[in-house]
């Protein structure tokens, strides 16, 4: 295996974890926004 490569497999994995948690964040966010905007609880 390359440097190249494994420096690319190893870099990938903080990317993809990155961009679960901006999914994950961004639909809180808009359901917490909508609940405010309701008056209703979160849970």
């Amino acid at each position: 295996m390359t440097t190249a490569a494994l420096t690319a497999y190893v870099l990938m994995w903080p990317v993809l974890v990155a961009v679960v948690l901006f999914v994950i964040s961004r639909g809180f966010f808009r359901e917490w926004a909508e609940a405010r905007r309701d008056g209703r609880d979160l849970i």
